[in-house]
């Protein structure tokens, strides 16, 4: 049986911190308090396009690539 991949969210999760001594930490803890942030989404696009527009606690997207790219490296 093939394994399903952790989504982004789920993976971003595992960084909250209550400290927020990081840029990723500090996205992880508004991440959670975000409703709306499509957290079954394994997609860069979709995730990407949803912080650009509706997403205002996040202050450079160069944060979520940083994210993004340790995701990857962690599935």
């Amino acid at each position: 049986m093939p394994s399903r991949s952790r989504s982004f969210y789920g993976w971003l999760m595992t960084n909250r911190n209550s400290v927020a001594a990081t840029e990723i930490q500090q996205f992880a803890n508004n991440a959670f308090l975000d409703a709306s942030f499509p957290k079954q989404s394994t997609d860069f696009d979709e995730i990407s396009n949803y912080l650009e527009t509706d997403a205002p606690y996040l202050m450079s997207m160069t944060i979520f690539d940083e994210a993004w790219s340790e995701y990857q490296a962690s599935r």
